[in-house]
């Protein structure tokens, strides 16, 4: 408990906005406590909306009834900078940053989850985004409880028709064929899709709109400044989210009937309701 309580000081927060945080985060152990194990639990959210400190937070609850578990995000499987140059080369130049679905090792995400589920120990990787790179792996462990948090968790491909108008001024401008973004679908068509379906259940952190996203990935990148004396400056980061858009705004239209735990998000990133 001693960690879970350094982790609400690192929030930061009032007195009764962490008193509605514990509520929303027991009510939801609660929910989660009789599944059947070994199993993944998904938490799906957009950039800075709390991902990786609830996914922490559950796996530390979970551990103290007895049973061992551990938090992975899908942003740990990247692909290291040669791999995505590679890319970039071979299919298009946008999938040289990190992100969309396509810059991950998908294939060793499954293979990490379907270990798991098989009861089998896992090496969890770990991704060192202020170098860009992948880092080393963690020992391996049998887990009876793998958390995977991911900004495009659960979310399906597109149609056709849905692909054809640009989002922004990224995709109008350098991605005008439409290459880069129906590369990315056949990703979630594929991979992606076998890969969320392993997550069961998943939760959806819902943020309440684009603006708020952008503000909360600048406050994490002014974290990863003070942490690590490197990150991305304004206009840089202001560059980075916009491949992120298209797959987050079509979250708030596909989750809400397919999450099977819904929190909702306040201008502040605080809980107002999970069910």
């Amino acid at each position: 408990m001693s960690q879970l309580n350094a982790l609400f000081q690192h929030l930061q927060l009032n007195a009764d906005a962490e008193q509605a945080y514990r509520q929303m985060l027991q009510q939801l152990f609660s929910a989660l406590q009789n599944l059947p194990r070994p199993v993944i639990i998904g938490i799906s959210g957009a950039q800075g909306s709390g991902k990786s400190t609830l996914a922490t937070m559950l796996a530390q609850m979970f551990n103290t009834t007895g049973c061992s578990a551990a938090a992975v995000s899908l942003d740990d499987y990247y692909l290291s900078k040669a791999q995505r140059r590679q890319l970039a080369e071979n299919v298009h130049p946008l999938l040289v940053q990190r992100g969309v679905p396509g810059t991950h090792n998908i294939a060793q995400a499954l293979a990490d989850a379907r270990a798991v589920l098989a009861g089998e120990p896992v090496a969890l990787p770990q991704f060192d985004k202020a170098l860009d790179e992948p880092a080393a792996a963690l020992p391996a462990q049998t887990l009876d409880i793998l958390i995977v948090e991911g900004w495009c968790l659960g979310v399906p491909a597109q149609t056709e028709a849905k692909l054809a108008t640009p989002v922004n001024e990224l995709e109008a401008h350098e991605d005008s064929s439409g290459r880069w973004r129906r590369y990315v679908n056949t990703q979630l068509l594929g991979p992606y899709t076998e890969y969320w379906r392993l997550m069961t259940p998943l939760i959806w952190l819902q943020a309440p709109n684009w603006d708020c996203v952008c503000r909360w990935r600048a406050k994490q990148e002014q974290q990863l400044w003070q942490s690590r004396g490197k990150g991305m400056a304004e206009a840089e980061l202001a560059r980075f989210m916009l491949p992120f858009q298209r797959l987050t705004q079509a979250s708030w239209q596909q989750l809400p009937t397919t999450a099977d735990h819904i929190i909702r998000l306040d201008q502040q990133q605080l809980p107002l309701l999970a069910v």
